[in-house]
């Protein structure tokens, strides 16, 4: 086994052992990918500022996220399919973030259903909920949420229409995915995922198949899910959302001053300012490039989360520093989960750690809760200076 000791050493192991089709999944975005690359590259604009001769004993990493406790601001981000970037991967995952003390949200979209994830955790998960037009599945779907103890509701407000994403249109990545000779012989290639596959009896959207009205196979699955999504959607939809569920609620895919106010409006405990990890409107700015005008606009009154493009310690601490409370890692966790399983997710989480940890301390602090701008040195532009 090779030492591993960044994120991009679990990337090439997971791109060895994942069938093509879901390594593509999770490696892409929408159109050209602008957004996609930027999300990671941006990153790299914000330089951390040394510092020296500061005692750097007794760090701590750990803070809160919507008044939970979490040992580093970061938590497992909502991924769909993740149960076929390995077998059973949402519990695997689920069971990492639980004993590192961190986050986990199941994706409405997950191999594993939320009771499958709850029989095999013991902490509470967040559950993340897309806004669907059938009310008695949503409804249905938070209660289930609520059985199983989720501590937690995420809602994505992004994906009322699907973004472009051609590595999935070539591959037949869709819901269900659609085989073809190529992605089957691919698969044949991939011995330990398939024994994996194999040796498991979740394989097919555990959320849906059998609890949405009508949808018994795949055939059922695929009208479904064209018609699912709501188009419609305002926010005066997402106040009956709020109604259907009494919990902590996050909104996530927020990029905009503007609907960062109005998810402050409906009663939402955080938000997470998110392109979808580049997935849907290609050409909108990086996540980390829009937190600024948000922070500055709600900073104050809301919980502000940061999604798309983490993919290392630093950037959580570049994020913290721009004011997020927490973080989310997708694509990153999801590298350790298709290279090594369940302990490939924790030494994500333990390579983010140490990063996080070590670049905290270089900087002179000493307490993640203490960390602000005074860390980095921010290009001139980089917030934006936009013509109206």
């Amino acid at each position: 086994m090779p030492v591993i000791t960044s994120i991009d050493d679990l990337k090439r192991i997971y791109e060895r052992r994942t069938p093509r089709m879901f390594y593509d999944y999770c490696e892409s975005g929408s159109w050209s990918e602008q957004t996609f690359r930027e999300n990671t590259s941006d990153f790299d604009k914000l330089y951390l500022r040394q510092r020296v001769a500061i005692d750097m004993a007794g760090r701590n990493t750990a803070t809160q996220m919507i008044g939970q406790d979490v040992s580093m601001p970061v938590a497992l981000a909502p991924v769909g399919l993740t149960g076929m970037q390995n077998a059973d991967g949402e519990i695997k995952a689920a069971r990492a973030a639980e004993k590192f003390g961190v986050p986990f949200t199941l994706s409405t979209m997950s191999i594993c259903s939320i009771e499958d994830v709850a029989e095999n955790t013991e902490k509470p998960f967040w559950m993340q909920v897309y806004t669907l037009t059938d009310d008695d599945f949503m409804q249905r779907l938070f209660d289930r949420a609520k059985a199983a103890k989720c501590s937690a509701a995420v809602i994505t407000v992004d994906l009322q229409l699907l973004g472009q994403r051609h590595k999935d249109l070539k591959n037949g990545l869709s819901a269900p995915p659609k085989l073809t000779v190529k992605s089957v012989a691919n698969m044949m290639t991939k011995v330990q995922w398939g024994l994996g596959m194999l040796g498991t009896k979740r394989r097919f959207f555990g959320n849906i198949v059998g609890h949405a009205k009508g949808v018994e196979d795949a055939s059922s699955l695929t009208t479904w899910t064209s018609e699912a999504f709501d188009q419609s959607l305002d926010w005066d939809r997402i106040r009956q959302f709020r109604k259907m569920w009494d919990g902590p609620l996050i909104i996530k895919g927020i990029m905009d001053a503007r609907d960062a106010r109005e998810a402050l409006n409906v009663g939402a405990d955080a938000i997470i300012v998110s392109n979808h990890g580049g997935r849907q409107l290609d050409g909108a700015l990086s996540s980390i490039r829009a937190l600024p005008a948000i922070m500055d606009a709600v900073g104050d009154k809301i919980e502000v989360h940061l999604d798309s493009g983490i993919r290392s310690g630093q950037d959580v601490l570049k994020a913290r520093a721009l004011g997020a409370k927490g973080t989310y890692i997708g694509r990153a966790f999801v590298y350790g989960l298709g290279a090594l399983g369940e302990a490939g997710v924790t030494k994500a989480l333990e390579i983010i750690h140490k990063e996080l940890d070590v670049s905290m301390a270089l900087c002179g602090k000493t307490d993640i809760n203490e960390v602000d701008r005074d860390i980095l040195m921010i290009p001139k532009g980089f917030e934006g200076d936009w013509q109206e």
